[in-house]
This record gives structure tokens, sequence and C-alpha cells, in this order.
């Protein structure tokens, strides 16, 4: 195993959480396959420097508190990106229920805010709220209940 790549690939995990798929294709781009690749993974991840775990439960809870996702969109992402059940259920686990649902109160009150100023048609209003949830990945269930008290 090459000790310069192992030393590469230890800064590219350290500088933000990483998936094995994201190292496996920085390895590739360093002309590095098949078994030592594995190799190089295996020995990051008893360096503690590469943990799916880890990068779901960061990448969960940021991408909930910053950019304001729902479930569905993290979850969906955590899959495409090949994480294990496992690891995306623990992702999941950083997100609280009452902080979930306030953050879809607080953003539905702002964007109807902004609505309100071009929009006059209830039902338009209405249909460009659930919309706007959904798209941001919110179950629909929650949606339509959180907008029919907020325009109730």
């Amino acid at each position: 195993m090459d000790r310069l790549i192992l030393q590469k690939a230890a800064s590219y995990c350290a500088y933000q959480e990483r998936t094995q798929d994201e190292v496996r294709q920085r390895l590739k781009k360093w002309n590095v396959w098949g078994e030592e690749a594995d190799e190089l993974i295996a020995e990051l991840i008893s360096m503690n420097y590469l943990s799916e775990e880890r990068f779901a439960k960061t990448y969960a809870g940021g991408k909930f508190r910053v950019k304001n996702w729902g479930r569905m969109k993290i979850r969906q992402e955590l899959n495409r990106r090949g994480l294990s059940q496992y690891s995306i259920e623990k992702g999941m686990g950083e997100i609280d229920d009452k902080a979930y649902v306030e953050s879809l109160k607080t953003l539905l009150v702002k964007k109807k805010n902004l609505l309100l100023k071009t929009e006059s048609d209830p039902f338009k209003l209405k249909q460009k709220l659930v919309r706007f949830a959904l798209g941001k990945g919110y179950e629909s269930e929650l949606v339509w209940k959180v907008v029919e008290e907020l325009l109730a």
C-alpha cells in the first residue's frame, strides 16, 4: 500500500465527511483501483477517517438545519450516495420530530408572506405552499396538515 496515497486520502477525508463511494472515485482519479483501493478504504475506516454513519448524521443534520430539507429528500440523497440502510437510519435519527414540524411551519409562514404580495386566490396560494413544501422533501400528509392550520 502506497503511504503517500494513504496520506492524501486521509487528508481528503479529514477535510470533510465522505462516503466510501466518494473516496473510491477520488482514488480512481489517482489511478488506484480494485484491491489496492479496497485496502486503502479499509485502512481509512480503521484509522477513523472514514465513517458512513458519521457522514449520514452530519449530512442529515446539516441539510435539515441549513437547507431546511425534509426527511424524504434527505433519505433519497443518502440512498443515492450508496449508504447502508443502517447508516441512513442513524442519520435520520439526528432530526428531532418537534424541530422538524417547527421548521416546516416557519418555512411555510415565510413562503406565505412572500406569496401574499402576488397571489390573491386562496386556492392557488394553498397549492403553491404545498408544492413548495413537497419540493423541499416534506411528507405530504404533514404538509397538508400544516398548510390547513396556517390558512385556517
